[in-house]
């Protein structure tokens, strides 16, 4: 195994850190290698905006689920979806391409290439001695966020990422087993057992973690988070930036 896999193998959110903010020099080198990532036929249809303002950050941290550590990272990155600049740029080169990114398509290449390019800027973090936690809460308060930042019309934000060196870290969280998620060929439907096998084992995790027997496990946990957070004004929300209109 090479030092690069053993990182992504250890990876763990974190969401505790020391106060020691990031400078300019890492956070140009955590952003270029985020840029290097795969994109969506050479379109990069993302942006990335780096919050610095302690009181921007704070609000932030408040619209994405008054989660505190948000404010104490040493660095905070929003990664967002962004069809603006393919916008303006078509317009440059007299191309309507109106359609296609109103398209749900063109909103699902946003998203997907805003979350490669931060995966490689979590895997560079991690490398340089770093821990990250990923704020999905910033969905949560989309509006809000997106009126913060002052965001334009074919532009949305996908998740937070908080950057910053650990002041305490949890062990590993145990993932599904291989053979759980890997299908050869076909979808397999005969998993169930692997599954059930697992959120066992994820229970005996949160006993250990929290010291006393633990009714938590990876199924009510991720269940849970389906049920509490539907976000049903999303579709709404993207409809109104000019987004997955069809």
């Amino acid at each position: 195994m090479n030092q690069t896999i053993e990182t992504i193998l250890n990876h763990k959110s974190v969401r505790a850190f020391k106060n020691i903010s990031l400078n300019e020099t890492q956070i140009e080198q955590l952003v270029e290698a985020g840029q290097a990532a795969s994109t969506a036929s050479y379109q990069q249809s993302y942006s990335i905006i780096g919050v610095t303002d302690p009181i921007i950050k704070g609000k932030i941290a408040k619209y994405a689920g008054n989660q505190p550590f948000i404010e104490d990272s040493g660095h905070l990155l929003i990664f967002c979806a962004d069809l603006y600049r393919n916008k303006l740029m078509s317009e440059e080169l007299d191309i309507d391409i109106e359609k296609t990114i109103q398209g749900v398509d063109a909103t699902i290449v946003g998203a997907v290439d805003a979350s490669l390019a931060a995966q490689n800027v979590v895997i560079a973090a991690e490398s340089l001695g770093m821990g990250v936690c990923y704020i999905g809460g910033v969905r949560d308060g989309i509006i809000e966020i997106s009126d913060l930042l002052e965001l334009p019309d074919y532009v949305y934000p996908v998740f937070g990422l908080a950057v910053g060196y650990p002041s305490e870290e949890n062990d590993k969280k145990p993932r599904i087993p291989f053979e759980g998620i890997y299908h050869e060929n076909k979808y397999k439907l005969d998993k169930m057992d692997v599954i059930k096998q697992y959120n066992k084992d994820t229970k005996t995790y949160y006993s250990l973690r929290s010291g006393e027997l633990s009714d938590r496990a990876w199924a009510k946990t991720a269940v849970s988070s389906l049920n509490r957070l539907p976000r049903t004004f999303i579709k709404d929300f993207l409809n109104k930036r000019g987004l997955s209109k069809h």
